[in-house]
């Protein structure tokens, strides 16, 4: 696919989170840069340059970047007037869990009635600078609880929140909660609260090594709705210069991920071993986190399903004071550039037929 010469650009920059993601699959695999290296075209990411280009993980300012991350920053960013598109969404159930100590007698969402259940505080830093998003334990948490009660007909006035932390910040404030964002787990097992909700492959891991267990498995809970969180979904943004001005590169990248995802159905094991370096976890890590063929729906789509269970998203951190203020939800979306990158691929594959 030749580069069109809409605005020349040198450097692709793209970003995402450590979970499974077709787009970290792309370019694991070579793809990405391929593609984009025969017209001289570096690609980038975040994660490996680091220094100061790493804060446009949060404020989405560099005109060149997508970005597949939590939405715990994509929308605040956009409710403060960030100059993004949403251009897709991804599905992937993670390990969502809320915590236990090995004496407790929760196992049901029904048995949190009554009980004290951690909250991260908003971090000093996030309040004091008006970016309320990047207190990501406190937002997952708060939906991860939400969730679970309103599966089995509760409410958050059915517990007792006990907020914790909110002083410092971490150095490794990025999209999954182990134990790099909050300290949670020594409350727990201190006997300060009854539960605590976490996420992912490196708190899967951490949460044994300290002796918690599994009382409700989030990711079990009979509708998504009832899942709805930080990366459930996760939406790939873009600066709208990109669209604007490089539409063509933009639905290039798009299709590579498209790729990727149709690769990761046919390819598990390999798609696990990548995730160990995507997700900074061990091989037992991953496995526990990421289960019930999660490689077959790795691929970004803007259904209406995943639309209205992102909205579902917005709503909540309105609600709960995460956004400064509403914005218009469905002016957001740009279909265009995914639609392209999927017709694409439909012709790549009968061509291949």
């Amino acid at each position: 696919m030749a580069a069109s010469q809409e605005n020349k650009v040198d450097t692709v920059w793209f970003t995402r989170c450590p979970v499974p993601t077709a787009t970290g699959l792309a370019y694991k695999l070579g793809w990405l840069g391929e593609d984009f290296a025969q017209d001289g075209i570096e690609l980038k990411t975040l994660q490996e340059v680091g220094g100061e280009l790493a804060r446009h993980h949060y404020d989405h300012e560099l005109s060149t970047l997508v970005r597949e991350g939590g939405n715990l920053l994509a929308l605040p960013a956009r409710a403060q007037g960030a100059p993004t598109r949403l251009v897709g969404l991804t599905w992937i159930d993670e390990w969502q869990a809320i915590l236990v100590r090995p004496d407790s007698d929760i196992r049901t969402p029904q048995q949190l009635k009554g009980k004290r259940l951690a909250l991260p505080a908003f971090r000093e830093d996030d309040l004091k600078n008006n970016r309320r998003g990047r207190s990501i334990a406190r937002g997952m948490s708060l939906a991860g609880y939400k969730g679970a009660l309103a599966s089995v007909g509760l409410t958050l006035d059915d517990v007792t929140l006990v907020e914790l932390g909110g002083k410092t910040s971490s150095g490794n404030n990025r999209d999954n909660l182990g134990f790099s964002l909050w300290e949670g787990l020594a409350p727990l097992i201190n006997g300060e609260v009854d539960a605590i909700y976490v996420k992912g492959a490196s708190a899967a891991e951490a949460a044994r090594k300290a002796g918690a267990i599994v009382g409700i498995d989030l990711d079990k809970l009979p509708e998504k709705r009832f899942r709805v969180n930080n990366g459930t979904p996760r939406p790939i943004t873009v600066h709208e210069d990109l669209i604007n001005n490089n539409f063509e590169l933009l639905v290039r990248f798009l299709y590579q991920t498209l790729r990727a995802a149709e690769w990761a159905k046919s390819h598990k094991d390999e798609v696990l071993q990548i995730l160990q370096g995507e997700t900074r976890a061990g091989g037992e890590g991953v496995a526990e986190a990421y289960r019930d063929g999660f490689h077959l729906s790795l691929a970004p789509d803007l259904s209406t399903e995943r639309v209205e269970l992102f909205r579902q998203q917005k709503n909540f951190q309105l609600v709960h004071g995460f956004l400064d203020r509403d914005f218009d939800f469905d002016a957001w979306i740009d279909p265009r550039p995914l639609a392209e990158a999927e017709r694409r691929l439909r012709e790549a594959n009968r061509a291949a037929a």
